[in-house]
C-alpha cells in the first residue's frame, strides 16, 4: 500500500484537458475572457461577427458550462449595440458575488472612437445571458495625461522624441484623452473594496485604471502608464502591497512584455519598463494563485501567435522559473495556427481554467477556421517543466 501511495505521489500532474467552446466557424471569434460562478458553473464571453472595429455587425457572445458538465451551452448574445461593432469583453466576478460584463462599443470604427460599457447582476443563474441589475458606460478624465506625456518624451533619445510629438498633442485634446479607454484583462479588487479596471488606448498605446472605491457606482481615472507602447494591463498585487501591471508590447523592437509599478493602489505609476520576457505584441494575463505563486500566459516569441506559453513564478514576479508551452504550432510560417488572447482564472478547487482564440491558418478566409479553445489544469503541470 505504501508502495501505490509513493508512486501516486510521484506521478506526473495530468495532462491539460482541451475543448473547443463552439465548432470551427467562419466568422471573426476573437478576445474571450472566462470566469467561474459562485455554483462552479463556467461563464465565456468573446466577439464575434465579420471582422473587428471595422464591421458594424460584430456582438458579444456568451457561452456557459455546468458544473460537471461535459459540453459548453450553444453560444448566446451578451451585449450587442445595433449597427456597431461591440468588442473586447470581459466577465468578472466581484467579493459580492456579483458578475460584472465589460466591453467597448466603437463608435466611428477607429479604437480611439471606443465608448466603454458595464453591466452587473447578482442575478447570474439560468441559461443564456443573465439578467442584468444596471449598466452603464464608464466615462473618465486620466489624471496628468499632459504632464506624463511630457515627463516620458523627455527621457526618449532626441530621434524619437520627433516620432512622439503626435502622442504628446493628443494628450492635450480632450476628445481624444477621454474616448478610446478599453478593456482586456480581468479586473482587480482590493481588501479596501477598491475595484481596479485595467483599461489600455491605442490612441497613446497607454495603459490606464478605472477606479471605484464604491462598488461600481462611480469611477475616477488613474494617471496613464506611460511608456515606450504598452497595451492591454493585467495586474499583481504583491504582498507588500506593491501593484504590478504587466502590457503587451505595442512598441518598437525589442518585442518584450512591459512592465510598471504602482505603491498607492493603482493611482499612479512608474513608467512602463521591458521585461526580461519576450512578447510578440499579443495579449497576456496574469494571475496570483490561492498558494502564492503567480501564474502567467503568453506568446513568449518574438513574433507570430503560435506558441502560447504558462510561466510559473514562487518569487512574486522577480522570476519566472518554470514555462511550459500550452499550444504550439511548429509548421512553417503562414501554415502556423495562432494561439492567443488568453484569459485564466483559477477555480476554487484549485485548477486553472484558459480560453483563448484559435485560428487555423492554413485554411482560407472565410471557411470555418476560428473557435475559442478552454483549456484545464493543474499548475503543478506547469511546475513539472524540465
Amino acid at each position: 500500500m505504501n508502495l501505490i501511495l509513493i508512486a501516486l505521489l510521484m506521478a506526473p500532474p495530468p495532462e491539460p484537458v482541451k475543448e473547443d467552446i463552439f465548432p470551427l466557424d467562419p466568422r471573426h471569434n476573437h478576445a474571450s475572457a472566462i470566469v467561474e460562478l459562485p455554483n462552479g458553473d463556467l461563464m465565456a464571453c468573446w466577439y464575434r461577427g465579420s471582422g473587428e472595429r471595422t464591421a458594424d455587425d460584430v456582438q458579444i457572445m456568451g457561452a456557459r458550462k455546468r458544473k460537471g458538465a461535459k459540453a459548453w451551452s450553444a453560444p448566446f448574445v451578451l451585449a450587442d449595440q445595433p449597427g456597431f461593432p461591440d468588442t473586447n469583453p470581459v466577465l468578472w466576478l466581484d467579493n459580492q458575488k456579483r458578475l460584472w460584463l465589460f466591453w467597448q462599443t466603437i463608435v466611428a470604427n477607429q479604437w480611439e472612437t471606443a465608448i466603454n460599457n458595464y453591466r452587473v447582476t447578482s442575478r447570474w443563474q439560468g441559461d443564456g445571458a443573465p439578467a442584468w441589475d444596471r449598466g452603464d458606460i464608464m466615462l473618465l478624465k486620466p489624471v496628468r495625461i499632459v504632464e506624463k506625456t511630457e515627463e516620458f518624451a523627455r527621457t526618449l533619445p532626441a530621434e524619437w522624441q520627433s516620432r512622439y510629438e503626435r502622442i504628446v498633442s493628443r494628450a492635450k485634446d480632450k476628445y481624444f484623452s477621454r474616448m478610446g479607454w478599453m478593456t482586456r484583462a480581468h479586473p482587480l479588487q482590493l481588501l479596501s473594496g477598491r475595484i481596479l479596471v485595467p483599461l489600455y488606448s491605442d490612441g497613446y498605446s497607454f495603459s490606464l485604471v478605472g477606479i471605484s472605491d464604491d462598488g461600481g457606482l462611480t469611477w475616477h481615472a488613474s494617471e496613464p502608464i506611460a511608456g515606450g507602447g504598452n497595451i492591454q494591463p493585467s495586474f499583481a498585487l504583491r504582498k507588500d502591497g506593491t501593484l504590478l501591471a504587466y502590457m503587451r508590447d505595442n512598441g518598437p523592437p525589442p518585442k518584450r512584455i512591459h512592465v510598471a509599478e504602482s505603491l498607492d493602489n493603482g493611482e499612479t505609476w512608474t513608467f512602463a519598463r521591458d521585461h526580461e520576457m519576450a512578447n510578440s505584441g499579443t495579449g497576456l494575463e496574469v494571475q496570483v494563485l490561492k498558494d502564492g505563486r503567480w501564474l502567467m500566459i503568453n506568446n513568449d516569441t518574438e513574433t507570430g501567435r503560435w506558441r502560447l506559453t504558462l510561466s510559473l513564478s514562487d518569487d512574486e514576479g522577480r522570476s519566472w522559473k518554470w514555462s511550459r508551452a500550452l499550444e504550439i504550432d511548429e509548421r512553417t510560417e503562414g501554415a502556423r495556427s495562432s494561439f492567443h488572447y488568453p484569459s485564466i482564472i483559477q477555480g476554487a478547487d484549485g485548477a486553472i481554467h484558459a480560453t483563448y482564440s484559435v485560428f487555423l491558418n492554413h485554411l482560407k478566409e472565410g471557411e470555418p477556421r476560428k473557435t475559442i479553445r478552454h483549456a484545464q489544469f493543474s499548475p503543478d503541470w506547469v511546475a513539472a517543466a524540465r
